[in-house]
């Protein structure tokens, strides 16, 4: 499949091929899945080029990447040999994996964790799990201080997002969808010095922007019965600089 990405990055292949070498991909993890006994699987975010598509890639208002460069290539300035890697830089990229800024209110163009899951539970013979982007990394990765003439600030634009999320997931939920997780991997910042400091430079308040994605996530998963909602943090994969051996470490 990966083969397949990079051809038709190089438009030697064309979108159809690689939604074909797609589905033989989720066949062959959910069958690995199955074969091992899981009670519930997933379709291993085979169709997404980062896990945080799930809402990046379903929406629009986003400003233009301002960039040809595909996920394949794209490069985040700051991976120096040495010291920890800026997250979220405000460079062009897309959006969610990059801060970008807004040009208006967003709206769904498509439910990608959707279509995702039409296809998994067609081919699983067991439940299968859809998983979502968290408001909170949608949040961070949000230049709000260049969006103020779409959004009242973090509250308003948050607060949208959940509405969205919670949007999306009632269509998960009507297509038959009942394991949901949310993905979070930035609460562990709330804990980490460097991500606190880095807030507080952008005139954040690290207790409000917890105590808010706290909120959002309730409301994103509020009203479905019956549902199960998962939660993933994440310590992240950010390279640092082991103090003992001075080696760079994951």
């Amino acid at each position: 499949m990966l083969d397949t990405q990079k051809h038709v990055e190089q438009g030697t292949a064309s979108l159809d091929e690689l939604r074909v070498a797609e589905d033989q991909a989720i066949r062959e993890v959910v069958a690995s899945q199955e074969g091992i006994g899981f009670p519930v699987v997933n379709d291993g975010e085979f169709r997404r080029r980062n896990f945080q598509d799930s809402f990046g890639a379903s929406v629009s208002g986003y400003e233009a990447s301002g960039t040809a460069a595909t996920y394949a290539s794209f490069r985040r300035p700051g991976m120096e040999s040495s010291g920890r890697v800026e997250s979220g830089l405000s460079v062009a990229g897309p959006p969610v994996l990059t801060r970008r800024a807004a040009t208006e209110r967003l709206k769904i163009t498509r439910n990608l964790p959707l279509e995702e899951y039409r296809f998994v539970a067609d081919v699983a013979t067991v439940p299968a799990k859809v998983t979502i982007i968290g408001p909170d990394r949608v949040t961070q990765r949000f230049d709000w201080q260049r969006s103020t003439s779409v959004y009242d600030g973090l509250d308003d634009f948050e607060a949208h997002v959940a509405a969205l999320q919670h949007q999306m997931v009632s269509e998960l939920v009507e297509a038959g969808c009942s394991y949901v997780q949310v993905d979070a991997p930035g609460y562990t910042a709330y804990v980490d010095a460097p991500s606190l400091d880095a807030m507080r430079s952008r005139g954040e308040d690290p207790g409000r922007n917890l105590e808010r994605s706290i909120e959002a996530d309730n409301a994103v998963i509020a009203g479905f019965d019956g549902v199960t909602f998962g939660i993933h943090l994440c310590r992240g994969n950010e390279r640092k600089v082991d103090p003992e051996s001075g080696k760079i470490v994951p």
